[in-house]
């Protein structure tokens, strides 16, 4: 209950009235105390002189009176015509004149019994002890503890002794106190009244604010940043919200960002090509992105780091490591060669560990495909080289060779010479085809028209061998955007395949056709096929199914290499398609009108 601020200041308003009015009327009590008892002695002085007894006419009066015969009467006479000035009366003031030496009543306001009914004060015996020692001390000692006020005064007169005894039971004072204390009391409870409500509503223009606080607090805890608390003061409360505000939408921002900047990096995370997994201290996994799954070939999530590299290094030994040094390795998965790079996530052993990797399964078998090009062009080369020197020998060498042979030799390092040409020419092609320089000529020209300049161009060598050349297209294919010189140069080298390929007396089937926004270009022909393990490869540069029979028929292998290079830059496709019986089936597909922005001549 009392952990509310509302009721803490409300308890601390009671409080401060309460401990206020007690501090108060305290003083005030005491203080009025301490009046009466200092007027019960002044008025004392006034009469006997008691406080300079140079000036106590009174006194001596008295003891003149005391030491004549009948000085008791007059003495007592001479106090009661000063019962005013000295304040005596029946019920709370009386006077008593007591023998000097045996301290017995003789006479005074109140009988023996009241007398006796009283105790023998300090100030009484000290009266009694001076008239004992033949002084006249006067009895003054003031007690503001005691219940009563009192003042004993010896009054010696020749062989006589008197003490004048005033007495005051404090009853006025008492009476007095109890109605201050009662209306202390009351106003009090009045005071505590009026600060109970004051309290309130302090504490309610205090509370309020800060509640509002609280709740906004709460919301934007919440995630709630959309709605701001009015500034209704200019005070500490008015500049504290307007702090709060100006806080929660910097916070808003800030959160903004962090979010913007936290999906960007699970954007990347996720769709990066490469694997990433992070480990916890104690080899469990953190996160993990597909691409790890999909290179190790399981779902790494369900595995620690033991199950997932603990045989290539363990995992203390790359948390050893210190930052930014890492550790890498290579792994064999499937027909998949990744690069593991590990590295720990902080110093110490509280990090973990975070696994990179990182397919290099196409660049291992771009350098294999490099090196087996290397070989391949070095091979091409030399043969004919090889050839070129051997004739060129020969014919240095021999003396007596005839015409004929000599120009046999010659027409072979011609027809070596024309091989190596051939070969460096299509290599120039290819190379300027990879590298983008080869620019292509994009006029509309008539597909009919260029399919027939091909088979007539190969007409000739077909009926040399004997193969049959069908042509199934008609004229009504359309007018299609491309390179005319470099598609014919496609169908040419496809074409000529299956005229070289197929055995003398085949027939060769040339068809085209449209499809939605492309053209297609089928080439058939009844030869040996290509294995099914080699269909794959065959546009692969310097490729062969069977290359003694290339190098006899003088391919170069980069034929097919070339033209899936060209219709590639034309957006098309080229490939083999299903073939009944023997033989093979190249497909060509071409759009019909090119991509905007494509270069034009």
């Amino acid at each position: 209950m009392f952990r509310s601020l509302h009721m803490k200041l409300v308890l601390i308003m009671l409080l401060l009235i309460t401990s206020l009015m007690t501090v108060v009327g305290t003083f005030m009590m005491t203080n009025i105390t301490g009046f009466y008892i200092d007027e019960f002695y002044n008025q004392v002085d006034s009469v006997f002189g008691v406080s300079n007894p140079a000036n106590a006419v009174f006194v001596n009066t008295l003891r003149r009176e005391a030491a004549q015969p009948d000085g008791l009467q007059t003495i007592q006479g001479m106090i009661e015509a000063k019962a005013g000035d000295l304040g005596l009366n029946s019920s709370t003031r009386n006077y008593y004149i007591l023998d000097g030496r045996t301290g017995s009543f003789l006479t005074g306001s109140d009988d023996r019994t009241g007398f006796e009914s009283l105790q023998a004060t300090p100030n009484l015996l000290a009266a009694r002890g001076s008239i004992a020692g033949g002084g006249s001390e006067v009895g003054d000692e003031s007690d503001i503890t005691a219940n009563y006020m009192d003042v004993a005064i010896p009054i010696i007169g020749g062989e006589n002794a008197y003490i004048i005894y005033i007495y005051d039971n404090r009853s006025t004072v008492n009476s007095l106190n109890s109605q201050l204390f009662l209306i202390i009391v009351q106003a009090l409870l009045v005071g505590l009244l009026i600060s109970v409500l004051l309290s309130f509503l302090l504490s309610k223009t205090m509370i309020i604010p800060i509640e509002r606080l609280t709740e906004r607090a709460e919301q934007v805890a919440a995630g709630d940043f959309g709605s701001t608390i009015a500034v209704e003061s200019s005070d500490e409360i008015g500049i504290l919200t307007t702090t709060f505000n100006n806080m929660a939408a910097v916070l808003e921002d800030t959160l903004e960002e962090v979010a913007s900047e936290r999906n960007k990096l699970d954007t990347l995370f996720l769709h990066m090509t490469d694997g990433v997994v992070s480990f916890a201290g104690d080899g469990s996994i953190l996160t993990s992105n597909p691409s790890a799954s999909r290179m190790l070939g399981r779902e790494v999530s369900f595995y620690d780091y033991d199950a997932l590299f603990g045989e290539e290094l363990p995992l203390q030994t790359v948390m050893s490591l210190q930052r930014p040094n890492f550790a890498s390795r290579e792994l064999t998965v499937g027909e998949r060669i990744l690069e593991l790079y590990l590295a720990p996530v902080s110093d110490g052993e509280a990090g973990g560990v975070m696994a990179v990797m990182h397919d290099v399964t196409a660049q291992r078998k771009n350098e294999e495909m490099r090196k087996e090009f290397v070989a391949n062009v070095s091979h091409e080369l030399r043969t004919p080289l090889t050839n070129v020197r051997s004739y060129a020998e020969t014919l240095r060498d021999m003396e007596d060779i005839s015409r004929e042979t000599e120009n046999g030799f010659l027409d072979i390092i011609i027809s070596e010479t024309d091989r190596m040409t051939r070969i460096v020419q299509d290599l120039l092609t290819l190379s300027r085809l990879d590298s983008g320089r080869a620019e292509l000529s994009m006029v509309r020209f008539s597909l009919f028209e260029a399919i027939e300049s091909v088979c007539r161009a190969v007409e000739l060598e077909a009926q040399r061998r004997g193969h049959t050349l069908v042509r199934q297209y008609g004229d009504t294919l359309p007018m299609i955007m491309g390179d005319r010189s470099r598609l014919e140069q496609v169908m040419m080298n496809v074409v000529g395949n299956s005229i070289k390929y197929t055995p003398d007396g085949g027939t060769i089937t040339v068809d085209a056709g449209v499809r939605d926004r492309n053209v297609w270009i089928e080439v058939s022909d009844t030869g040996i096929g290509i294995p099914k393990k080699d269909r794959e490869r065959i546009f692969d540069r310097f490729y062969r199914v069977d290359k003694a029979r290339s190098r006899e028929s003088g391919g170069t292998g980069l034929g097919l290499s070339i033209a899936r290079e060209i219709v590639l830059r034309h957006h098309g496709a080229i490939g083999l398609t299903s073939h009944d019986g023997p033989g093979t089936t190249v497909r060509i597909v071409l759009p019909i009108r090119q991509k905007e922005g494509e270069r034009h001549e």
